[in-house]
């Protein structure tokens, strides 16, 4: 059992346990995990599904309610570019999410869209998550073992 004091750890090692906790889980179900040994251009690793499909995953991770954002130079809104969110609590194994790129082609209050394209903003444009209490519920359809139970149903389905 891990020591689930996060808050204990730098910013650097928890983003390090969170990929590797990433990791585990898409083992876990099944999939195929390579890594690379830079993170150039905002993919942390690759999984394999059993149909062969390759997803590029994006791994991030928080400790609090934070505002936690992704340049857009380092995303790319397809099916196949997951981001496997980790929310870490002192005393508890992290709430593990993973939901496709896309849901930031319909932004919520969850999910917010920052093009930043007025004129003296300086910030690069930027996909986010803006986790709070009041929109917690947007996020729960997503949680690992939902998007892992249904794609494993989609891969049923194609087999028939």
């Amino acid at each position: 059992m891990p020591r689930m004091k996060w808050s204990d750890l730098s910013h650097m090692q928890l983003g390090r346990y969170a990929e590797y906790y990433a990791k585990m889980e898409f083992t876990s179900y099944g999939f195929d995990v390579y890594t690379s040994e830079v993170d150039d251009h905002g993919v942390d690793f690759v999984a394999k599904d059993k149909q062969g499909r390759f997803l590029e995953i994006q791994v991030k991770a928080v400790r609090q309610d934070n505002y936690l954002y992704i340049t857009k130079d380092k995303i790319v809104i397809d099916e196949k570019f997951l981001i496997c969110y980790l929310r870490f609590t002192d005393d508890r194994l992290p709430d593990v999410y993973v939901f496709p790129s896309t849901v930031w082609a319909t932004p919520n209050a969850l999910f917010v869209d920052r093009p930043y394209d007025k004129p003296g903003q300086k910030s690069k444009p930027e996909y986010g998550i803006s986790y709070n209490t009041k929109n917690a519920h947007l996020l729960e359809p997503y949680r690992a073992e939902n998007y892992f139970n249904c794609e494993a149903g989609k891969m049923m389905n194609e087999d028939k």
